[in-house]
């Protein structure tokens, strides 16, 4: 790859440097919760159209997913836009530098690459509702990733992970229904929906004796009943099912269901079971692609930071796309010692050191894009990495 890409690449971030900090900090002040993302979504989207990109609104069915779409050719390297908010804490998990990571790499590329472009497409994917584990799931259902051939993104962290796993979830949904009655008077002619519930919670725990040691199962009670002196007719309980691969996720998934129907059983409640939404799977990690990126950083003067020995994993879209296009999800560290999903995370995304991550983000990302672009060796280096 020539070397004067890659410089023109760094100086144009850096040119852009304000307006991609502003515009995160501007989606700080204006948090939009997934699937409403409007204002985050629009303001993604001018910047991406200002800068050359041909821009699609709306799709997957979804008002605020977008595409946007610089070059013509072959090959087709995606950068993933998240957008969406946390429910009262605003940006807890960083989705403003995420997004703008990428749309911000997306506008200084455009900036370097020749025009017109013929050999190959940078493509960016605004992708909402991650916390909701659906954007990504829908749009591979309205087949935005056929024909990519490389996906990523970057997210805010307390430290510099190139490798990111994440557990699969299925999110399970359990309803017991039995025979109200008065439990003092009459509570022989009762069916304790409460119960079921209970017995599910307590055969569920005597599970984790025998779980491995990349498997999560966690659940709260939806509904408990309305009185302590009416036996419950209706109970229910929510689960959320991990694990580190496609089987392991079924194989657990099936049991929880089997302590719910023996709950059922033994209390003789009527059980109703569902699975809310969509399996988000395990993220499938591509040592190769984890190498392209490692050399960005290394261009960049940085390295990986020591990992602690107990992994913190949880659940993506993003899982999704790499078991269907080689993908990496690496993390910025914005400050070490606070965590997604806290109030402290959201307002350090504003503060200098969220700024610091965010252009390196901008810069790791658009560095592997061009390597990718412009090295045929590296993309079949990563495609060889890559089993479906």
């Amino acid at each position: 790859m020539r070397d004067d890409l890659k410089t023109g690449f760094l100086k144009a971030a850096d040119a852009l440097r304000q307006a991609i900090t502003a515009q995160s900090d501007e989606f700080h002040a204006n948090p939009e919760t997934g699937l409403l993302e409007h204002k985050t979504s629009a303001a993604m989207q001018r910047m991406l159209a200002k800068a050359g990109y041909s821009v699609e609104s709306g799709v997957a069915g979804m008002e605020t997913a977008f595409r946007a779409v610089l070059g013509t050719g072959a090959p087709s390297i995606a950068l993933l836009a998240e957008m969406d908010a946390l429910p009262g804490i605003g940006h807890g998990c960083g989705h403003n530098i995420a997004g703008m990571a990428s749309v911000g790499a997306a506008c200084a590329l455009a900036s370097v690459l020749p025009k017109p472009f013929d050999h190959g497409r940078v493509v960016v994917l605004g992708t909402p509702a991650e916390e909701l584990g659906k954007g990504k799931v829908e749009m591979l259902k309205a087949g935005l990733f056929m024909g990519i051939d490389a996906a990523m993104m970057v997210h805010g962290s307390s430290r510099r992970t190139i490798v990111k796993h994440f557990l699969g979830l299925i999110r399970l949904n359990f309803t017991f229904l039995g025979r109200t009655s008065h439990a003092s008077a009459y509570p022989e002619e009762g069916i304790n929906a409460l119960d079921a519930v209970i017995q599910t919670f307590n055969s569920i725990n005597a599970l984790r004796q025998q779980f491995a040691s990349d498997i999560r199962v966690h659940g709260i009670v939806t509904d408990g009943g309305r009185a302590p002196n009416i036996i419950p007719e209706r109970a229910s309980a929510a689960f959320f099912v991990r694990a580190g691969s496609l089987p392991a996720l079924y194989t657990i998934r099936d049991k929880a269901v089997k302590c719910a129907e023996g709950a059922a059983l033994a209390t003789g409640c009527r059980l109703v079971c569902e699975e809310e939404g969509e399996m988000n799977a395990p993220m499938k990690i591509n040592m190769a692609f984890v190498e392209v990126y490692r050399g960005a950083l290394a261009e960049l003067g940085l390295k990986e930071d020591p990992q602690p020995p107990e992994a913190h994993v949880g659940s993506s879209d993003i899982g999704n796309v790499s078991q269907v296009v080689p993908t990496i999800h690496p993390h910025i560290p914005i400050r070490e010692g606070i965590n997604i999903h806290t109030r402290e995370f959201a307002d350090a995304t504003v503060a200098p050191d969220g700024h610091r991550a965010l252009m390196e983000g901008v810069n790791g990302l658009g560095l592997t894009v061009l390597d990718i672009l412009f090295n045929p060796e590296t993309l079949r280096r990563i495609k060889d990495g890559f089993r479906p």
